[in-house]
């Protein structure tokens, strides 16, 4: 997207299309206002108040709506802006947004707003990304991990980190500008120092990585087993409705189904997988192969059989498999009434139901096991790209400490590798006016954010 488009006038729906109460039309430009003067009457609104309007297009009256201006630079984009709230449905808000595209406001990209807010400072992109992720949060995991974001948690822990780095290569600076001062060398202890405590920074957020991938996509729950042990039946019956195909034929699944739940406290990915046995039929084994691929990305697994000898044998064959922990799942539990469960399994019925409140307690209480540490507010990793930033950034201080101990470079040599760590952040942050970063991030927001 070219810089010139932030000399125009920009417009489009912020409402999903389609049936509903309200729609919500905006507009943010240099000219946002001039041209909603030839739509809207009365005018002018006062700022930030709701006003009762018309809405008219020459001489034809679209809709009765309500019209809220933000002048610049007290707005989201730092524009002038003008939102419009007319009723909702296809027609009305289309017609509405024409009209303001014949009188000169140019259709709106993707993401252009917020990108607009970036450029003209009201936010960063770490809050952008935030932005994009509350609009696409599948759980209140998310919600909150990208709230805390946009509120600006993640981007303050970053520029403090940006701080701690630039403060150090001040500190090596300055021992090679004052050399003579009194105060003598900086102290090769008080660099190890300040470095070390950028690495633990660093390790720690990286460390929320995965909790973030958890929070965003869903936890992967594989169930695995044997042929006819149940597997689909306690997919179907965890989802609360039919999505795999039971019958008595062993090897019915063939290819791994995956379909998401939300538990309330964890969003889950739950995937039904073909039987694992040896097999010579070649469809059935590239079932098996695709399981294997989903056990070793799992987040838990669920060791199913309807036999306690071939439940203990199914946990031992998926160590080899996942690194993932394993729950042992007792099924059918409804053809052995009284039968007693041994500790550590649980006994659940697809057709009755027994035993699945237990085993979502189970999968949640493991999780919190698991990711318990990460769910306070503070900030979390959450995109690919802040991941990739920072782990960046960590190889550049682990670069820097590796030159400068093994005496292969000065450390004012060495510090070239916290010049980069710190562009990393800023790349990060938005510090610095990166054109392809922008262009990657906002190519995935929809059109009106």
């Amino acid at each position: 997207m070219s810089g010139l488009r932030l000399e125009e006038t920009i417009v489009a729906l912020a409402t999903a299309p389609g049936r509903g109460a309200i729609a919500l039309v905006r507009m943010s430009g240099s000219r946002a206002f001039a041209i909603a003067q030839r739509h809207i009457k009365p005018w002018p609104v006062s700022a930030r108040t709701a006003t009762h309007c018309s809405v008219f297009d020459e001489a034809e009256t679209l809709d009765d709506a309500v019209v809220t201006t933000y002048p610049a630079p007290h707005s989201f984009t730092g524009d002038d802006v003008v939102e419009i709230s007319t009723h909702g449905g296809y027609a009305v808000p289309a017609s509405v947004v024409a009209a303001l595209v014949r009188s000169g406001a140019a259709p709106a990209l993707a993401g252009e707003f917020t990108r607009r807010a970036v450029l003209n400072g009201r936010i960063d992109l770490i809050q952008a990304e935030g932005i994009g992720e509350l609009v696409n949060a599948r759980s209140t995991g998310m919600q909150r991990a990208a709230l805390a974001q946009l509120r600006g948690g993640l981007t303050a822990k970053l520029n403090a980190l940006r701080s701690e780095i630039i403060g150090l290569e001040a500190l090596i600076a300055y021992d090679i500008d004052f050399p003579g001062e009194d105060d003598g060398p900086i102290a090769d202890a008080d660099v190890s120092e300040a470095t070390r405590s950028v690495e633990k920074t660093l390790v720690d957020l990286l460390s929320t990585a995965s909790f973030g991938r958890v929070i965003r996509e869903g936890a992967s729950v594989v169930i695995a087993g044997p042929p006819n042990a149940g597997k689909s039946s306690l997919f179907n019956a965890m989802l609360g409705a039919a999505r795999a195909i039971v019958t008595d034929i062993p090897g019915t699944t063939r290819d791994a189904l995956e379909a998401t739940i939300d538990t309330g406290q964890w969003m889950l990915r739950l995937v039904d997988t073909a039987g694992l046995r040896p097999t010579a039929d070649t469809i059935e084994r590239l079932g098996i192969e695709v399981s294997e691929q989903y056990l070793r990305g799992a987040d838990i697994a669920l060791a199913c059989a309807d036999d306690i000898r071939a439940l203990e044998d199914v946990s031992t064959k998926l160590g080899t498999l996942t690194d993932a922990p394993i729950l042992r799942v007792w099924t059918k539990a409804d053809l052995r009434p009284g039968e007693d469960v041994p500790a550590g399994i649980i006994a659940v019925s697809a057709e009755t139901r027994l035993g699945l409140d237990a085993l979502f307690l189970q999968i949640g209480s493991t999780l919190s096991s698991c990711y318990g540490a990460h769910q306070s507010e503070d900030p979390v990793i959450t995109t690919a790209r802040q991941q990739s930033a920072l782990t960046s950034a960590l190889d550049e201080v682990r670069q820097f400490t590796l030159t400068r101990s093994s005496g292969r470079a000065p450390t004012t040599i060495a510090a070239v590798h916290l010049r980069e760590a710190t562009t990393a952040l800023e790349d990060l942050i938005g510090a610095v006016d990166v054109e392809d970063v922008l262009t990657r991030l906002f190519s995935t927001f929809c059109i009106g954010k």
